[in-house]
């Protein structure tokens, strides 16, 4: 019997950026799902269940909290998300664990942490792409990327 061998390939993703407001304020915007369209736009959007608004501090522990289109250019469906949230701390950070249709594994880790004069996020994420490794390294790097200029553009940037 002849059988395919598929290898995992990870791959990892870090962006920081220094915000000109306290750890409060941006937290209110990045931990619902409103703040998260908000950095994911124009190209992307995550649905939620019923388009209903989401806030990740009421969403359950360590279990499959909902599954999410995403919808490239807000409109188009692309990938099928399945939302895990493994730990959520109020005003510091989330660590996600999920998966899709195109990513074998998802971990992303937000931080939020108080600086002079403002906050620091900083944003990992390790993933498994089920295809073209590569490619989907740059997507998700400019994805990412992008999420921190609205942030940096909403908030302001410490020099």
């Amino acid at each position: 019997m002849l059988r395919a061998v598929t290898r995992a390939v990870t791959r990892t993703v870090h962006v920081r950026s220094d915000l000109a407001a306290p750890v409060d304020a941006v937290w209110a915007e990045v931990s619902t799902m409103r703040g998260v369209n908000r950095e994911l736009a124009p190209w992307v959007r995550m649905s939620t269940p019923g388009g209903r608004a989401v806030s990740l501090e009421a969403l359950p522990r360590g279990e499959l909290a909902f599954h999410s289109w995403l919808l490239l250019g807000g409109v188009l469906p692309f990938d099928r998300h399945a939302l895990v949230l493994a730990r959520v701390d109020p005003g510091r950070g989330f660590d996600e664990r999920s998966r899709s249709w195109l990513q074998r594994r998802w971990d992303h880790r937000r931080t939020l942490s108080p600086i002079e004069g403002g906050c620091r996020v900083e944003d990992e994420v390790v993933f498994e792409p089920r295809l073209l490794p590569g490619m989907t390294r740059r997507i998700v790097g400019r994805l990412f990327a992008g999420r921190h200029r609205a942030l940096r553009r909403r908030f302001g940037t410490l020099s």
